[in-house]
C-alpha cells in the first residue's frame, strides 16, 4: 500500500483523524440509519444549499455525478473537497496539492487505513435524512478547515 505523503500523515494525527472520522461514522451508521431509512435518492438543490449555509460555493459534476466547492489557496497548497453520495451514504474525499503536486486525494477512509492497517476499515457515514447530511457535512467541513491550518502550519 502506498505510504502517505509524511506531511499529509503529521497534519492527520495532528487533527486526530481517525478517531474523529470513527465518530462520525458510529454516530451515523446502520444501527442508526438501516437500509430502508436510508436517503437514497437526494435532492441536488437541497444539498447545494446545504453547502452554502456551511458557507461553502457548491458545485456539481454531473459528468461523475459528485458534488465539490471551490478550491482554496494557502500558502503553496491548493486544497479540494469532494462529496459523493450513494445509497444513503456519504464518501468524503479531501484533495491537496503542493506547488501543484498531488499529495493527498482519495477517500477518508483509505486515509485510516495508510495511518493505521491497510486491514482498518472505518464505514461511510449513513443518512437518513437532509439533516443527517447538513450534520455530517458541518462536522466534515471542520475537520477539513482543521487539516488544511495543520498542513500549511507544518510546511512554515
Amino acid at each position: 500500500m502506498i505510504e502517505l505523503n509524511p506531511k499529509v500523515k503529521e497534519a492527520l494525527f495532528k487533527i486526530d483523524f481517525v478517531k474523529r472520522y470513527e465518530e462520525l461514522s458510529h454516530k451515523y451508521d446502520s444501527n442508526r440509519t438501516p437500509d430502508e431509512k436510508r436517503l437514497v435518492y437526494i435532492d441536488g438543490e437541497e444539498v447545494m444549499e446545504t453547502i452554502a449555509k456551511l458557507g461553502y460555493k457548491p458545485m456539481f459534476d454531473s459528468k461523475e455525478k459528485f458534488f465539490y466547492i471551490n478550491k482554496d489557496y494557502v500558502d503553496n497548497y491548493e486544497f479540494g473537497f469532494n462529496i459523493i453520495f450513494r445509497d444513503g451514504s456519504a464518501e468524503l474525499v479531501w484533495i491537496a496539492k503542493e506547488n501543484e503536486e498531488l499529495v493527498l486525494g482519495s477517500p477518508w477512509s483509505v486515509y485510516a487505513r495508510r495511518l493505521i492497517n491497510p486491514q482498518y476499515i472505518i464505514k461511510r457515514p449513513i443518512f437518513g435524512t437532509y439533516n443527517d447530511i447538513y450534520e455530517i457535512l458541518k462536522t466534515a467541513f471542520q475537520m477539513y478547515e482543521d487539516f488544511k491550518n495543520a498542513l500549511t502550519a507544518i510546511s512554515k
